[in-house]
């Protein structure tokens, strides 16, 4: 019997959790005249001194306690706008901040949904106590217009099963990113943290024609590169609408990240997830290309994906109508192991796991005959019923660290004793 318990916590949508994001509006002109822009920018800049002052307090009034630092982001916005209006220097404060509001909205970033989590070790480990691992875990929060976007909790696993996670930030902040908003840009980006932001504040959103319907499902893995060089990379799906491609995350401090686009026939499916290592001399990423089976892919590149080799099959009730990868394979000494997702009768997803050799990926040793979760009791009910799924589980010792969602509504936690669950296979 898999011996696998159940943590208390769970974390849920929050629409309490905003954001400032900036409001576009039209910059073209209505025929010869002034565009909206700069329309409502010169009605600021019509106003007496004492009328700006009284709607920026108006402003700062309903605002200034629901984000970190209003003022600076509304400067910030203003600068922005500045720039792209050419507008003169001698404007006072209050209007310049005026004019940054009125190019600002609020953004509820997980009103609708937080789900589909991964977890990863920190990069920073210094005073953790013998047993206690500090983690890093990503979570897809959906908000208005069902929009994902990639938030962040720190926290703390014990190789007894305790957890701990860092309190949500009391605001949250979005990444930094500085580019003609008049012209979404196209291919890789980098954006940053801002430097008095905490990780578990942080959220980043869709910047590029291509991730503008949201990014979704990011796998995370601390990637060893050979003689303790660490990255931490991220597959996600990239969604604009109507179409979507896989891309790829890339860190080394969680301040700083790099959002490629990959290329070839495989990234143009959802669901990769890369080994931590190179194994044979190439990379290797566990990804669905047919949206039934799970296909076992090679490359030279991080960033270049072509077709790979079928590795498996829906077998067993629970997965008859699909399979896939529940985030990266995990190094164990008897293999790696790959946790699954299965989709059966009514819709019903359930997680498993496989057991692949340790040198040769392409040979399957072992597999669960049953789920190791199920959608059952209150793991049933939610936006997306009956699903339960991951994007990541950590390895801490004997055990397994398993964050999922919930109903694509909520994410729950779970620990299990990895030799029951190979046993199991």
């Amino acid at each position: 019997m898999i011996d696998l318990s159940h943590h208390s916590l769970r974390l849920h949508a929050d629409p309490s959790r905003v954001v400032v994001r900036p409001f576009h509006i039209a910059w073209q002109a209505n025929g010869s005249g002034e565009s909206r822009s700069e329309r409502l920018v010169r009605e600021v800049l019509e106003m007496s001194p004492g009328q700006a002052a009284k709607q920026l307090k108006a402003v700062l009034r309903d605002f200034e306690a629901r984000h970190w630092q209003t003022r600076r982001v509304f400067m910030t916005r203003y600068d922005e706008i500045a720039g792209l209006l050419s507008l003169e220097d001698d404007i006072s404060d209050e209007k310049r901040q005026l004019i940054g509001a009125y190019f600002c909205h609020e953004y509820s970033y997980a009103a609708a949904a937080l789900m589909n989590p991964s977890a990863v070790p920190h990069h920073d480990q210094t005073g953790m106590p013998k047993g206690s691992l500090r983690i890093i875990m990503s979570l897809r929060a959906v908000g208005e217009g069902h929009i994902s976007s990639v938030a962040f909790r720190e926290g703390i696993i014990t190789d007894k099963g305790q957890l701990r996670l860092a309190p949500d930030a009391p605001f949250a902040t979005t990444c930094d990113f500085h580019g003609d908003e008049r012209t979404a840009p196209e291919g890789e980006v980098t954006i940053q943290r801002h430097r008095d932001s905490t990780l578990s504040g942080m959220v980043i959103f869709p910047i590029t024609k291509q991730q503008s319907n949201g990014l979704e499902d990011l796998r995370l893995v601390r990637f060893d590169h050979g003689d303790g060089d660490y990255e931490w990379l991220g597959t996600y799906t990239a969604y604009n609408g109507f179409g979507i491609q896989s891309e790829l995350m890339r860190t080394r401090d969680f301040r700083d990240f790099d959002l490629v686009p990959m290329t070839g026939s495989a990234a143009r499916n959802k669901g990769m997830a890369l080994f931590p290592r190179k194994i044979g001399g190439q990379y290797m990423t566990i990804g669905r290309q047919d949206g039934e089976n799970l296909f076992l892919i090679k490359s030279d590149s991080l960033t270049h994906w072509d077709e790979g080799e079928k590795l498996l099959e829906p077998e067993y009730p629970w997965e008859l109508v699909q399979i896939g990868n529940c985030g990266p394979p995990i190094e164990l000494d008897e293999g790696w192991l790959l946790l699954t997702h299965g989709v059966g009768a009514m819709r019903k997803y359930s997680i498993g796991a496989v057991l692949l050799d340790k040198h040769d990926p392409s040979k399957v040793i072992g597999r669960t005959k049953q789920p190791i979760l199920e959608a059952a009791r209150q793991d049933r009910e939610g936006y997306v019923p009956n699903v339960v799924y991951s994007c990541g589980a950590i390895r801490h010792g004997d055990i397994l660290f398993i964050p999922y969602g919930v109903a694509d509504s909520s994410v729950a936690f779970a620990f299990l004793k990895i030799g029951s669950l190979l046993a199991a296979m």
